[in-house]
């Protein structure tokens, strides 16, 4: 329907009219141009000017017309399908082709009444259904939460959501599509009859363990339908594709729903990647003995910081120190006495000097070994320090003072101190905490000093250092000018019932020294080295130049190598100022990988590991679970159907009064001076008027 409207009064077009007639009076009347000619011509010639001169005027007014445009969109009807491996558990050859059949017929009837759309879904979601039945997980939850995304603003009419009902991974999918606001029709796939079966249903177990440490695994096993029955819970190691078997568990399954839980200790006895098979020795009749076994990948660490700690004397200090660094795994810590001191210097990996040197041990040995092994080392200043041998041994900080004579000194978070983020409650109680003893005197650091700690004597707050740390001669070193943390770790603890503050404190300076600076120039890393076998291998490259800053203006090849020597070559993508790679999917193993690049002529190298391990979500759960489908189609408005109804969900979304197309009104304004036909119109009246004026002897 076209409408037409001025942005004038309408009584304009009279002044138009009028103006039309006046320019066709002041042409045509008493004109003798065609006096020889009949009267009618002048009147002909006439009204055709007025029309067009009226007609110009109109237009001079920017009329428009408003066009009311209507849209009718069908409802959206959702096709999606389970494409997990559990679902074709119980799909024969025929009757998979049968319900592919009954699934086509669906697809027809709905795509001829609605606007129909596919989804498949499993590990992720994903347009089109291909019924491959090859993802290893099943996510209910996300396929509903992709659907609100996308359609969600949309004329949704129906879902319908052919499962199985088994997830295992997301949320409980009753709780996901509550906000779709459409009926949920489902196909219940699978069958929920409990079959004779034996499994593996879980694995516990730490991703990292330390070289030569002992660590537990437990493992849940299941029997359904298997009483009065044996069975072994085998463990085994995984190397060069082989099992090698370290312990078996006798396991007797005496009812119908049998559960037990088995604590394994396994020992890492070698670095790296360490693959381990658990497996349960199958019963007769079982439906599937896929989910028997289950392999863990277990990264084993040589990473472990040793730290020597040599004093002077007893001291409650060195028992805090120890206490607060055992927390961390990573840590390996050990006391010794100067005076009779076994351990070998170069075997550890921090040192810490506790009121060492002092005046009975000039540590001597001990400081030359650090020297010449470049060990990162932290000084704790006491009542026994030699502050004159401590001056030569560092420089970070000089103390010129009498040990003798003490000061009482609490610790103040130095505001600019950037090495490491301190927390904000540790810069407001720290200092409160119990003073400690620091030496009688004058405090200077040097310019490569970071202090992280000043002074603070009663409530003065000096600039005199307490706790300093930096780096000479490429070594990290540190120095506390004070002993008496120990009182820190107890007053934490008095006032906050945990150690937090102290632990941070010492942590983070440990951490800090004992850091190792990778000073490669050629480096290949990703973000986890233990893949899942439906993820892509994800790697990142860096490439330094002599000042060690990024480069990337040659290519960066790599080589993955299996367990059986295969080779697989790729070659880097370049980034911004860096290379990636997705090397793809890889089966499960262990993989080794070499990469290569060269730059100003010399040849750069990495060599690293990967492992890639098994995902069986879809084999520890075989029963169907039929209830959480109806329940879900109940809730949402829909209805539970099987395969061999699968034809009458388009009839019953049809009942559904509320899958209706939605009709669309839109308003299109234009101007009319935009029209064609009206230009042709005008451009005619004045050509037809010129013709018959030159016909008739005239201009």
């Amino acid at each position: 329907m076209d409408n037409l409207s001025f942005q004038y009064p309408t009584w304009y077009l009279l002044g138009c009219a009028i103006l039309g007639l006046i320019y066709a009076l002041v042409v045509y009347f008493r004109s003798n141009t065609f006096k020889d000619n009949a009267a009618w011509l002048n009147w002909l010639l006439g009204g055709m000017r007025f029309l067009t001169a009226t007609a110009l005027a109109a237009l001079l007014l920017s009329p428009l017309i408003k066009n009311l445009l209507t849209d009718t969109k069908k409802p959206v009807v959702i096709l999606a399908q389970d494409q997990s491996e559990s679902v074709m558990d119980d799909l024969d050859e025929t009757s998979l082709e049968a319900y592919k059949t009954a699934y086509a017929t669906l697809k027809n009837d709905l795509s001829e009444k609605y606007d129909l759309k596919e989804y498949a879904f499993g590990s992720d979601v994903r347009e089109g259904v291909d019924f491959s039945f090859t993802d290893k997980a099943s996510n209910l939850s996300e396929m509903l939460k992709s659907l609100y995304d996308l359609y969600s603003n949309q004329n949704l009419g129906a879902v319908v959501l052919a499962s199985d009902g088994i997830y295992n991974e997301g949320s409980n999918p009753i709780y996901a599509g509550n906000r779709l606001g459409a009926p949920i029709f489902t196909v219940a796939l699978g069958d929920t009859t409990p079959q004779r079966d034996l499994l593996i249903k879980r694995v516990y177990h730490n991703k990292i363990a330390y070289l030569s440490d002992k660590f537990n695994i437990e493992v849940d096993v299941l029997a359904q339908n298997c009483p009065n029955t044996k069975t072994n819970l085998v463990v085994s190691k995984i190397e060069n594709g082989k099992a090698r078997k370290l312990q078996s568990i006798p396991i007797n399954i005496n009812r119908n729903d049998f559960f037990t839980t088995q604590e394994v200790t396994l020992e890492a006895n070698a670095a790296g990647v360490q693959r381990f098979r658990v497996a349960v020795n199958s019963v007769q009749g079982e439906v599937t003995t896929t989910n028997n076994v289950k392999d863990i990948f277990i990264d084993v660490l040589d990473a472990r910081q040793k730290i020597l700690i040599i004093a002077d004397s007893p001291h409650p200090d060195l028992t805090a120190i120890r206490q607060s660094v055992i927390q961390n795994k990573n840590y390996e810590i050990k006391i010794e006495y100067a005076g009779r001191r076994t351990e070998k210097i170069a075997d550890y990996n921090f040192v810490i000097l506790h009121q060492l040197p002092s005046t009975k041990h000039s540590a001597a040995d001990v400081l030359q070994q650090i020297k010449t092994k470049k060990l990162p080392h932290l000084f704790i200043v006491g009542s026994q320090s030699n502050l004159a041998s401590l001056n030569t041994a560092q420089s970070l900080l000089t103390i010129n003072g009498d040990t003798k004579n003490t000061n009482d000194v609490q610790g103040i978070i130095a505001a600019d101190f950037s090495v490491f983020t301190v927390d904000d409650a540790t810069k407001k109680e720290l200092p409160n905490f119990a003073p400690l003893n620091a030496p009688f005197g004058e405090f200077k650091e040097s310019a490569n000093a970071q202090i992280l700690l000043y002074q603070r004597i009663g409530k003065i707050d000096t600039k005199y250092p307490l706790l300093v740390i930096g780096e000479e001669e490429g070594v990290k070193k540190g120095v506390l000018a004070a002993e008496g943390i120990w009182k820190w770790r107890l007053f934490d603890y008095l006032q906050n019932k945990n150690h937090d503050i102290f632990e941070e404190i010492l942590g983070k300076t440990t951490q800090y020294l004992t850091l190792k600076e990778d000073k490669r120039r050629f480096r290949i890393s990703s973000d986890k080295n233990i893949f899942n076998e439906n993820e892509p291998i994800i790697l990142d490259a860096e490439v330094y130049n002599e000042n060690y800053e990024l480069v990337n203006d040659g290519d960066v090849s790599l080589s993955i190598r299996d367990n059986e020597g295969k080779e697989f070559p790729s070659t880097f993508n370049r980034t911004a100022t860096a290379y990636s790679l997705n090397a793809g999917v890889f089966p499960v193993g262990n993989y080794t990988f070499t990469g290569s690049t060269a730059h100003n002529g010399k040849q750069l190298t990495y060599k690293g590991q990967f492992s890639v391990q098994p995902v069986q979500l879809e084999s520890f759960q075989t029963t169907a679970n039929h209830g959480l489908l109806r329940l879900l189609s109940e809730q949402y408005g829909g209805e539970l159907v099987y395969p061999a109804n699968l034809a009458s969900i388009s009839e019953k979304i049809q009942a559904k009064k509320s899958v209706k197309p939605v009709i669309y009104q839109t308003t299109k304004t234009r101007s009319i001076i935009n029209i064609k036909w009206i230009f042709f119109l005008l451009m005619g009246l004045l050509t037809l008027e010129w013709f018959m004026r030159r016909y008739h002897g005239s201009y």
